[in-house]
């Protein structure tokens, strides 16, 4: 039976070029985004080049009733999913001290929120079966505070944490968990980013423009994600120095794991 991948944000950018990626493999695609215009046209798209079975989920990210909906299809569909990219989530340009807390709220709910609650939806079912992946798409600004993303760092640091502390509780129940850090991938997420006052910004950064391709970006990640990688770092120059000097160590990861496997859970939840 062919592997099936669902992924969030799969519209545009990182997202889509991951479908396409999935899709030459042979897997068979679930698609979920908030336009569903451009979901049907990555749909066809891989229908038309790879012969993909592709299910058209669109809802959007923060409302957990159309979520829910959304995995109950998704089951129906597939009978399982073998892999949830959790990469849906938008950004911001604006300093803190200008910056409109619902803005901080907004980008939580999208960026944070939603992805652990379409995870916790998702997860029983992984469990249960004793395999899966989960794939969280975090940013270098996730390793690391950069200006003018104080919400953004905030969500997507947030995100790490979640990742980190789920692979260790998986770490004995045969699902894993990968993190990707990417930095300036080509895409319009600097275009849709939100501005102090929680407007979208509606132009591009010249360090995202002249970013890594998104074809590229995702074959970086299915490579990772292929090889067991843990925390998958995807950028180029200065950005891939941080990104490197903020890696979690793989021996404090499987320090981590091995708490796990001698009983921490169990003797924790026993006091």
């Amino acid at each position: 039976m062919s592997e099936t991948v669902w992924i969030t944000g799969a519209s545009s950018g990182i997202g889509k070029a991951l479908a396409m990626g999935w899709a030459e493999s042979g897997a068979q695609l679930i698609l979920s985004g908030r336009d569903r215009q451009r979901l049907d046209e990555v749909a066809e798209n891989c229908r038309s080049k790879f012969g993909t079975e592709v299910l058209v989920l669109p809802f959007e990210a923060t409302d957990d009733s159309a979520m829910h909906d959304a995995v109950g299809q998704a089951k129906d569909w597939a009978g399982k999913v073998d892999v949830l990219v959790n990469n849906a989530g938008i950004s911001q340009r604006s300093q803190a001290v200008n910056t409109a807390m619902q803005v901080y709220r907004d980008i939580v709910a999208i960026d944070l929120l939603a992805p652990i609650a379409l995870s916790q939806a998702v997860l029983p079912h992984m469990v249960e079966r004793g395999s899966g992946k989960l794939v969280f798409i975090s940013s270098i600004a996730g390793k690391v505070g950069v200006p003018l993303r104080t919400a953004y760092c905030a969500a997507k640091h947030g995100l790490v944490g979640y990742a980190d502390a789920l692979r260790s509780e998986m770490s004995v129940k045969g699902v894993d968990v990968h993190l990707v850090a990417p930095g300036s991938v080509a895409t319009n997420v600097s275009r849709n980013a939100l501005n102090a006052d929680g407007s979208k910004r509606n132009k591009s950064d010249r360090a995202i423009d002249n970013g890594i391709p998104a074809d590229e970006a995702a074959a970086q990640i299915l490579a990772g994600i292929a090889a067991g990688t843990r925390e998958i770092i995807v950028a180029r120059g200065v950005e891939l120095a941080m990104g490197e000097a903020a890696r979690t160590p793989d021996a404090l990861l499987d320090q981590i794991a091995g708490m796990v496997a001698a009983g921490y859970i169990e003797k924790m939840e026993a006091e």
